[in-house]
């Protein structure tokens, strides 16, 4: 009897002894996710967080039903580039850049729609000029507008950035390779000289057409490329082609190359994601896989006009639409709302172009 009571005993203490092994383990687990999630946090202080006023954000009320449930399986954010040296503000200024990033909730693939600058929309209150115009004179708010009531998108979310961070993000990251050719190798020359005086590097431009591993500047350059490289539709495929080349380099790369990247871009970022947002964007950030990348819109033409200057003009806005949503979401019954109609019309009226007209 004496010897069952020392073994039930023995057990007893084998049993509180794998208890507090268990307990230290939990602690220690629950320690570090603690202090992840605060390293986190601090890190995401860095963005500069905004609190979008959702009335001043317009969706066409007249989507329908089908064109929403199309849209469900999918989160559209949409991206501006800056360049913001003399205003030192990412709430104010023509974006140079737009862009929608289109994510499947369900396999994770993105896609990239580079929406031309110079785009012939409606900006707001009935006034069609180029659609950049839309961030000077509202800041996202209007610039989202400018996109959901021409493209029939309902986006709620965006994220702007400017320029100057793509310099260091692209050192960082050790270059990306880019395919350039003669042209655009003479072109990028006083781009690069531009990039160097303002950022105090020393860049050099390649001397001829091939296959490079681009630095920041050299990459900077590369896709700022504009007047006889192509214009803004190729431009707008360089700027995919950087940014596609950066994430992809990104997603290879070691811990403490990111987390200099956060430390470098994350303060030239506006957005009006909150941290719950960014965190839980965060956890499948290995996950994406960029797949198609296009550019708005697709039969096209251009013009010169003397209030507005160049511009783009969609021929039509509502076929160009109808596109735009088979290719994002897949949506082949969609069928453009009353007020893109409205808005295609209106294009057409104010210059004479029509669907069969671009190229």
């Amino acid at each position: 009897m004496l010897l069952f009571w020392r073994i039930f005993d023995m057990k007893k203490k084998k049993t509180k002894k794998r208890r507090r092994v268990i307990l230290l383990i939990a602690e220690i687990i629950l320690i570090l996710l603690l202090t992840l999630l605060l390293f986190a946090v601090v890190k995401l202080s860095k963005i500069q967080k905004t609190k979008l006023d959702m009335d001043q954000v317009a969706i066409n009320e007249d989507l329908s039903s089908e064109t929403m449930d199309a849209m469900s399986d999918y989160r559209t954010v949409a991206l501006f580039g800056l360049d913001n040296r003399t205003n030192n503000s990412l709430s104010k200024g023509r974006s140079d850049v737009i862009m929608l990033a289109n994510i499947n909730n369900k396999t994770h693939e993105v896609q990239l729609v580079s929406i031309y600058r110079d785009t012939y929309l409606d900006t707001g209150s009935g006034v069609f000029e180029k659609c950049n115009a839309a961030y000077a004179k509202g800041g996202p708010e209007q610039a989202l507008s400018m996109l959901n009531t021409n493209l029939d998108l309902a986006i709620t979310d965006y994220v702007t950035v400017d320029f100057s961070a793509i310099v260091e993000c692209v050192d960082l990251l050790g270059g990306v390779e880019m395919t350039i050719t003669d042209d655009e190798a003479s072109l990028m020359l006083g781009y690069i000289q531009e990039l160097n005086r303002l950022t105090g590097n020393t860049a050099s431009c390649p001397s001829s057409g091939g296959t490079y591993t681009l630095n920041g500047v050299q990459a900077t350059a590369f896709a700022r490329i504009r007047y006889g490289g192509g214009d803004d539709y190729k431009r707008t495929e360089r700027q995919r082609a950087v940014l596609s080349a950066m994430i992809a380099k990104a997603q290879k790369s070691d811990l403490k190359t990111l987390n200099a990247l956060i430390n470098t871009l994350f303060s030239d970022i506006q957005t009006s994601f909150s941290n719950a947002d960014l965190l839980a964007l965060a956890t499948n950030i290995f996950n994406y896989k960029l797949s198609e990348t296009n550019g708005f819109p697709y039969e096209k033409t251009a013009h010169r006009y003397d209030k507005v200057g160049d511009v783009v003009i969609p021929c039509d806005l509502s076929s160009n639409v109808t596109a735009l949503h088979q290719f994002l979401y897949t949506d082949m019954a969609y069928t453009p709302s009353d007020t893109v109609k409205n808005n295609s019309e209106m294009i057409t009226s104010k210059t004479g172009y029509r669907e069969g007209d671009g190229f």
